[in-house]
């Protein structure tokens, strides 16, 4: 299938899959004589693969060796499951990261008065950061 085609079934744009290609995430494709991609079932399948590893936030590095464990039948799935338990501890930092700045904004924004003043507590504390 064409790049438009396996962009489709996997749900990676062809922009994304020639950038994993050209980083080396997945394999290059196989070209015809007039140098078109084609792509396979399994192609398809390994793309499908990445889509969901980055719907989970699974960096691209992280990507790279998920793809090696998932293709290595003699793997031990504790290396799987470290994996995921490390990037799991990684999104609770961003959480609570994320959360705190909540607060702030939400504090900042209940302490501005919002009306024709020209005093705004949330650009001075950006301009004091």
């Amino acid at each position: 299938m064409t790049i438009g085609e396996a962009a489709k079934a996997s749900g990676v744009s062809a922009k994304m899959i020639r950038h994993y290609e050209s980083i080396g995430l997945i394999d290059a494709a196989r070209r015809t004589d007039s140098g078109y991609r084609l792509y396979s079932d399994q192609d398809v399948h390994v793309l499908r693969f990445v889509h969901r590893a980055r719907e989970l936030g699974f960096s691209l590095e992280q990507i790279g060796v998920l793809l090696s464990l998932w293709q290595d039948k003699s793997r031990a799935s504790a290396d799987v499951r470290a994996l995921a338990r490390s990037h799991i501890t990684e999104l609770d930092r961003k959480i609570a990261e994320m959360q705190a700045m909540r607060r702030t904004l939400e504090s900042l924004a209940a302490s501005c008065h919002g009306d024709a003043r020209s005093d705004c507590p949330i650009l001075d504390d950006l301009a004091a950061s």
